[in-house]
């Protein structure tokens, strides 16, 4: 909708017109409502539904049908407009309603290559993980192959059923109805091995309080769980594939999918909790840095608007204008300076005593699992399965030394950020005045990220000029600046086949030095080049970005008089040239 104009006359002149226009739209639009709200023209749906399958789809005491497709199926229906009839039945009577027409949906239904002859599937609307249950005493197994010769309970036309019968399974199935008939089996001590779905299987545990079974292979099979209509209804399935995409886009999927299957989920990990906070933390950090900056240069622009105005006055003031322009400048990088220093020194020192503890902490823990490691296995050998920390032993002997080293990577970011930070925040006025080889700053740099190149590329070529002149400044400052630029060729790589090439070379008609990383990756999109040396701005935020690396980069570069040039296309490579002032000598008469 367009501003209104503020004109009197306008509005003398077009108000009759615009007033008639909308007389005749709210006409139109009560028309539609009408009809719209006339039960005659709501579209009414027959919804299948399994009787017994909790906590997906069964029903209550009250013989009304309940569980998470239930109330997913009678969101969808309301936020696209129409009416839903549930029918609930066995499985495989509901599967055929489905195929003779009787009902016009499954709101729950495994995908499958073979059941997509004759229906046509929804996008998932949950994931089902299937696992093997046993009776405690039973032996434990890992794998479907492992069920080989023994007696397994599946339910009639299940998708594990399916899956079993295509795997060349046939007299070790044993078949009920449902699946807490599969699980009433197995607990009064009926045939080995049950296939059911996991959340199905323990919910009915839990109700049924069938305390001798436990699961020996939590996710054998994983499967896509959608909705299904006949093959050729296609009028219905977009629209209740539309109603899905809403749901999940208004956070009412999420509430419904919490409701059902989030309280029976295992609950998190507490060192997830830690990285939460640890980042919520961060994020803070980097809003109050951010407008640190924006206020900044907000400053800036006052302070610009005021010297172009002194400008503007007599010739007798220029030499004050000239002292005052540089006084205010150096207020701005003062202030500058210490609102950020402030800041980063109190925050770093806070962020890297902890930091340090958990570094120095858990190489030791390593140690002492390590070292208790071999009691667990034999107790384990002994004993059976007991649980440690909450979670089976057989699960957490593979997970814990990954959650170690996912805890000391973590901290070692934390501490490469904080560092960034602070290079961020440091101002370096007084460069060494001490000449530079850059060839040999190039060769230290590559040195250094050797192995980061070695995983990321095959094909690493590095060319250097001959008899270049020295340039002038830090040769440490000047190293990091060609380390970030390595380092973010080699994380723009998606492939080992695709090559980096670095190059040095002299510019006799500039009288600059220069240093080109070129590499074959994913490039970069035009609106992003000009913002690439912009702090806190990175492409990479979800692989852990910060946006600082080009940002103290650049302010290295500038220190040195130099620049900083980027050429890219998406999926074309990108071209960095790192050009510095040489150092010349006069020779005397």
């Amino acid at each position: 909708m367009s501003k209104p104009v503020n004109s009197y006359t306008l509005l003398f002149f077009m108000g009759f017109p615009v007033l008639l226009a909308a007389t005749l739209l709210l006409a139109f639009a009560g028309d539609a409502r009408s009809e719209a709200d006339d039960p005659a023209h709501i579209l009414t749906i027959t919804v299948g539904a399994d009787r017994d399958y909790p906590p997906y789809e069964f029903v209550d005491k009250n013989g009304q049908p309940v569980g998470y497709n239930v109330d997913l199926t009678r969101a969808i229906a309301e936020v696209m407009g129409m009416r839903v009839q549930f029918v609930s039945g066995g499985w495989s009577e509901m599967r055929n309603a489905l195929l003779d027409g009787t009902v016009d949906v499954l709101q729950g239904i495994s995908y499958s290559d073979e059941r997509t002859r004759t229906l046509a599937f929804s996008p998932p609307h949950t994931i089902v993980n299937h696992a093997i249950f046993a009776r405690r005493e039973t032996p434990p197994v890992s794998s479907f192959e492992e069920l080989r010769g023994k007696e397994v309970i599946v339910f009639k036309d299940g998708i594990m059923h399916d899956t079993l019968r295509n795997l060349g399974f046939n007299r070790e199935l044993h078949m009920t109805d449902t699946p807490a008939g599969v699980m009433r089996l197995l607990a009064s001590g009926e045939h080995d091995y049950a296939v059911v779905a996991m959340l199905p299987g323990m919910y009915l545990i839990r109700e049924l309080k069938l305390n001798n079974l436990v699961p020996v292979a939590r996710s054998v099979s994983t499967k896509r769980y959608c909705y299904a209509v006949k093959k050729g209804d296609e009028e219905l399935l977009a629209r209740i594939n539309e109603g899905l995409a809403i749901l999940k886009q208004t956070g009412e999927y999420r509430a419904i999918y919490d409701k059902w299957l989030g309280v029976l989920e295992p609950p998190r990990f507490p060192w997830e909790r830690t990285v939460r906070y640890g980042m919520m933390v961060l994020v803070v950090l980097v809003i109050g840095l951010a407008g640190t900056v924006i206020w900044s240069r907000t400053l800036q622009r006052k302070v610009a608007q005021r010297t172009e105005e002194l400008a503007m006055e007599v010739a007798e003031r220029r030499r004050a204008l000239e002292e005052l322009r540089r006084h205010q400048d150096q207020l701005i990088q003062a202030d500058k300076m210490a609102s950020l220093g402030i800041l980063v020194s109190g925050v770093a020192h806070e962020i890297n005593n902890p930091t340090g503890l958990i570094l120095l902490n858990t190489p030791v823990i390593c140690d002492a699992y390590t070292d208790a490691e071999g009691i667990l296995e034999e107790h384990y050998r002994e004993h059976g399965e007991f649980m440690l920390g909450g979670i089976p032993y057989s699960r957490m002997r593979d997970k814990l030394p990954q959650m170690l080293d996912d805890m000391h990577e973590g901290a070692k970011r934390i501490k490469r950020i904080v560092e960034d930070l602070k290079d961020f925040a440091r101002r370096s006025d007084d460069l060494a005045s001490e000449p530079v080889d850059i060839n040999t700053v190039v060769g230290l740099a590559v040195r250094l990220v050797e192995v980061t190149i070695r995983k990321a590329t095959d094909h690493f070529t590095v060319s250097y000029g001959e008899a270049l002149p020295p340039v002038r400044g830090q040769a440490q400052r000047i190293e990091q600046v060609v380390v970030n630029l390595i380092l973010n060729a080699c994380q723009s790589l998606s492939d080992p086949d695709q090559g980096i090439t670095l190059e040095t070379g002299y510019a006799a008609e500039t009288r600059s030095v220069w240093v080109r990383v070129s590499d074959e990756g994913v490039g970069i999109a035009p609106e992003h080049l000009v913002h690439l040396t912009a702090p806190f701005f990175t492409t990479k935020r979800e692989s852990g970005g910060t946006g600082l690396g080009l940002s103290v980069s650049a302010g290295i570069v500038k220190e040195h008089g130099g620049e900083l040039h980027f050429d890219s296309q998406p999926r074309g490579g990108t071209t960095v040239l790192l050009v510095l002032p040489a150092v010349t000598y006069e020779r005397n008469p």
